[in-house]
């Protein structure tokens, strides 16, 4: 009765994963997560060369761009499980739908992309700041979660929910609005997941993901409240606001 119970999680996911593997952990193959990688080779992923494979995990070497899945795409309602380290001053992200919408991945202490909440890890780059920072050294392995169902979207960053909000409750406009003046769109849906090469050495690990259930709800928080954005900083994201409208009205 178990086998077959993974067989229908398993033909459930074929329209949008593979068949390689499925999760390592037990728990996880019954809710329905696959491995996205089986840490030999770049099976299902496209790369330019700059990626390698050591001791299972993905690593950015050198430069020459992002590591993009290609076996699937994203499906609308998810769970993402991945886990993530960075070099000294290091700025990567994980994107998960069309345009830009992304999981920053982030060395908080020595970019001064760290300086603005809404740019450090475990943000939505550019549009929402996680409640907390609770981001290890650089060096250091972080675990992180992606949950999106329906217009709920939700970041994890070390086994804290540090990001839970429903994109069209009117009190998030300013933020949603930010993002799509930088081109992201929340609305956005079959997208590729790709791992962004951004000019400084990364790793990721124990990618899996699950569609979300359709009878499973996401409640965002209620309580949710995002790190507020420090004087300076926020002039200078008002500077770069400025700056992409002038480029896209031209």
């Amino acid at each position: 009765m178990k086998s077959l119970s993974l067989l229908a999680v398993v033909t459930l996911l074929l329209p949008t994963f593979p068949l390689a593997a499925v999760a390592s952990e037990p728990e996880e193959k019954d809710l329905g997560f696959v491995e996205l990688s089986d840490g030999k080779s770049f099976e299902g992923w496209q790369h330019n060369g700059n990626w390698e494979i050591q001791n299972g995990v993905f690593a950015r070497v050198r430069k020459g761009g992002n590591l993009t899945y290609t076996a699937g795409l994203v499906p609308d309602d998810f769970e993402l499980r991945f886990d993530w380290k960075v070099s000294k001053g290091c700025n990567s992200g994980v994107y998960y739908r069309p345009g830009q919408v992304e999981y920053q991945v982030l060395d908080d202490e020595n970019s001064h992309y760290g300086e603005n909440p809404r740019q450090s890890a475990a943000s939505l780059f550019f549009c929402m700041a996680p409640s907390k920072s609770a981001a290890r050294p650089h060096g250091q392995w972080n675990t992180a979660r992606i949950i999106c169902k329906d217009t709920v979207i939700e970041h994890w960053l070390n086994d804290e929910r540090v990001l839970s909000f429903d994109y069209t409750d009117p009190k998030w406009a300013d933020e949603v609005k930010l993002l799509d003046i930088r081109g992201g769109d929340l609305t956005g849906r079959g997208g590729k997941l790709y791992l962004q090469d951004h000019g400084q050495d990364v790793w990721f690990r124990n990618l899996r993901m699950r569609k979300f259930p359709e009878n499973e709800k996401l409640i965002p928080d209620p309580d949710f409240k995002p790190m507020p954005v420090p004087a300076a900083a926020l002039k200078k994201e008002e500077a770069r606001v400025q700056a992409m409208l002038k480029r896209a009205k031209s």
